[in-house]
């Protein structure tokens, strides 16, 4: 396993480079399974776990499953200090009698300052700690003014209650704004935000918010100076759930193109050359650009974590990479 640093300028949190993401734990992989998933990804250095408080409440879950399988597996193993814990909060429905809507009328929590400090403090509660290391708001909320959110986040951090604070699913003007924003009220900036990404390109899409796009890498190629605090981009479903493999899984919306099959061809090829698998290649991909993105992992079974820890320290040679990027 390797490791970096997260920081704000202000506050740094040291994490593995690879972090687990743990939506279906407590729902689809049951309690038993997930725990033997955790204790794997620690034993193999792994430091960084990922988690919402409202994963699976579309389904057969009520929102906090994971984090609460998380807190069971924390205090059982006294994890608490050895591993870094980042949540989410704001996409909750705010009426749970009502289906969750993002758009008009919407139907989720949104965030408010009354939301971020009620909904952070509850995480607190579900995963059993004093202070959680990075705290995502979930979901952009373009109703509540730039100014309220950011400095509900920067009160929790001026607590000691947050580490690091972020965002997920955003333009990345609207990272911008935040940032220069909170340079304003005096508090600590967004550091790390989270999109999907990976080796695929979806269309372009004008709207569309939850993707990792050029821009955002350059501009956090542009941070880690004096007067531009350290931002961090993870990366969420960067194996398309499987769908890079598994012929039996349709590549999801706005991915399914020439410009994709084209660049599966050439990911499959290098993989088989490399002696790897394809999601190794994948993620060593995310790894090591540029712009090293850190990539969060969901696995149903240790067999399947085994094969993504191998992508830890996969480094690609710059003809490789050449070659999976012109694809």
């Amino acid at each position: 396993m390797r490791y970096r640093t997260l920081s704000d300028g202000r506050t740094t949190v040291d994490v593995s480079t690879l972090c687990l993401g743990t939506m279906w734990f407590g729902t689809r992989t049951d309690e038993t399974t997930a725990h033997a998933i955790l204790d794997r990804f620690v034993e193999a250095g792994g430091t960084f776990l990922d988690t919402a408080n409202n994963y699976n409440a579309w389904g057969e879950g009520y929102g906090r499953d994971s984090e609460d399988v998380l807190g069971r597996w924390l205090a059982d193993r006294g994890a608490c200090g050895r591993v870094r814990l980042a949540t989410k909060l704001g996409a909750a429905p705010k009426d749970p009698a009502l289906p969750l809507s993002g758009t008009p009328p919407t139907n989720f929590q949104g965030l408010s300052a009354p939301v971020v400090a009620t909904e952070a403090r509850l995480s607190l509660q579900h995963l059993g700690v004093d202070r959680i290391d990075v705290l995502y708001g979930h979901v952009d909320d373009r109703e509540t003014p730039l100014a309220e959110t950011v400095g509900a986040f920067g009160a929790l951090q001026d607590e000691g209650l947050v580490g690091l604070s972020g965002i997920s699913n955003v333009a990345t003007w609207r990272v911008v704004e935040a940032r220069e924003q909170a340079a304003r009220l005096g508090v600590a900036p967004y550091a790390v935000v989270q999109q999907r990404m990976s080796y695929l390109h979806p269309r372009p899409e004008v709207g569309r918010t939850d993707v990792a796009t050029p821009d955002l890498l350059d501009y956090a190629r542009s941070t880690g100076v004096d007067g531009r605090p350290p931002l961090t981009v993870t990366a969420y479903s960067p194996l398309l759930q499987g769908a890079l493999v598994r012929p039996d899984k349709p590549l999801p919306g706005g991915y399914d193109h020439p410009g994709s099959r084209a660049r599966l061809a050439v990911l499959r090829e290098v993989a088989a050359d490399l002696g790897a698998t394809p999601h190794q290649v994948a993620l060593a991909w995310l790894l090591g650009g540029d712009v090293p993105v850190v990539p969060v992992v969901g696995v149903s079974s240790v067999a399947q974590l085994d094969e993504l820890l191998g992508a830890a320290d996969l480094d690609l040679e710059p003809d490789v990479r050449a070659r999976l990027d012109e694809a």
